[in-house]
């Protein structure tokens, strides 16, 4: 079941375009500019991460490690988004 004859047409193109290309049918195919973002907002997942282990391992005030607990959970947020 598709929305619409365009939503049907996309899918269509898409599942020609993996045949085409010999990737799997599940295959997720990213542009080289998407790649580098997701790259980048994956690093700064890390570092938001990084930066919770050094701050609690040097005993950093609770509303520090809050702040930094923050921005880790924005930078999970903006990564579920595939843009």
């Amino acid at each position: 079941m598709y929305c619409a004859q365009s939503c049907r047409q996309r899918a269509y193109e898409r599942r020609a375009a993996v045949q085409r290309g010999g990737l799997p049918e599940d295959a997720v195919v990213l542009s080289a500019e998407e790649l580098d973002d997701l790259q980048d907002r994956l690093f700064q997942l890390r570092c938001a991460a990084e930066d919770i282990a050094t701050a609690a391992r040097e005993g950093a005030q609770q509303h520090e490690v809050h702040g930094l607990a923050q921005q880790l959970l924005d930078s999970a947020r903006d990564l579920e988004r595939i843009r």
